[in-house]
């Protein structure tokens, strides 16, 4: 997820060859990720069945559709839809087991039924101008309002403490209202009735996405403001493998804020989302680094790097 968001970022700002590296590196990562998850489904059952129950379990979606978003930008549509079509087969058991253990005072890892649903929208939207196939915005748009809905019943189960006392995952309650605000700017951009066959949304339901990218964006920004005061009041500077649920809401707001600014003519809003993508790829590289560093040094002693 953090990879393939920092990738597409780099890729809206020009920088070609580090968006080309990073998409390499998320897609090794989602193919190990994916082998691994088809090893427990298949010959550890029990602790996959224990861990499906958990936020966590989400992320596989959440992160297919990222990679689905990076691979139809370059223009390889097939198997972007068969990456959309995985994770739109994966999310409705996975969503209600998760949704059936919610439980109060959860780690900001909740907020991944948010974000595994508005990823789906994301790529839905991101296919129905490439394809074409504009008939997607409908349903993407129904699972839009439904990631909303989940946000709100997320932000009941969350622990608020975990903004002062968080390893990294109390990021994705600001990281799934960026990912709306991108879900939303997609569909705003699907809908915006250029190229021949277009699809053109009514306008009230136009100017309600507009409204609506631009009142979740700036959501999405207090929350960045807020967790960069509360990382800057009590420091972590430890490396936790959580805090890569830091670098993708950071990656994920650069790109909402570049997106939103396309769809709504807000065109003032892309300067800063460009520095957004240097600090989301500057907190890339610094987790990056940690990962490196505490896998040598429990290979030194003979621990398991991962």
């Amino acid at each position: 997820m953090a990879t393939g968001i920092v990738s597409i970022g780099l890729r809206s700002v020009g920088a070609h060859t580090l968006s080309a590296v990073t998409f390499a590196l998320a897609a090794v990562g989602w193919l190990t990720l994916g082998g691994d998850f088809a090893r427990r489904l298949g010959w550890q059952r029990g602790r996959w069945t224990a861990e499906s129950h958990t936020p966590p379990a989400l992320t596989g979606v959440a992160a297919t559709t990222v990679l689905g978003v990076r691979v139809s930008l370059e223009g390889w549509q097939v198997p972007a839809v068969v990456l959309l079509i995985l994770a739109a087969v994966l999310w409705p058991p996975l969503l209600w087991l998760v949704l059936r253990h919610l439980r109060p005072h959860m780690q900001g890892a909740v907020f991944l039924v948010c974000v595994a649903t508005q990823g789906l929208v994301t790529l839905a939207a991101t296919l129905a101008p490439a394809l074409p196939a504009h008939w997607l915005l409908v349903p993407a748009l129904v699972l839009f309002v439904l990631g909303l809905v989940l946000y709100v019943d997320a932000m009941g189960h969350f622990d608020f403490g975990a903004v002062r006392n968080g390893a990294g995952d109390h990021w994705v309650a600001g990281g799934a209202l960026a990912i709306s605000a991108l879900a939303c700017a997609k569909l705003l951009a699907g809908g915006s009735g250029k190229g021949a066959g277009a699809w053109i949304w009514a306008a009230p339901v136009h100017d309600i996405l507009r409204v609506t990218a631009l009142v979740l964006l700036a959501l999405a920004w207090c929350w960045y403001a807020v967790l960069v005061v509360a990382e800057v009041r009590w420091p972590r500077p430890r490396y936790d493998v959580r805090r890569w649920a830091t670098v993708f809401p950071m990656g994920m707001t650069a790109v909402a804020t570049i997106e939103v600014a396309k769809s709504t003519g807000w065109k003032w809003l892309t300067d800063p989302g460009h520095v957004l993508v240097w600090v989301g790829a500057t907190a890339w590289l610094l987790t990056f680094a940690g990962f490196l560093r505490q896998a040598a040094r429990q290979v030194r002693h003979g621990g398991d790097p991962r």
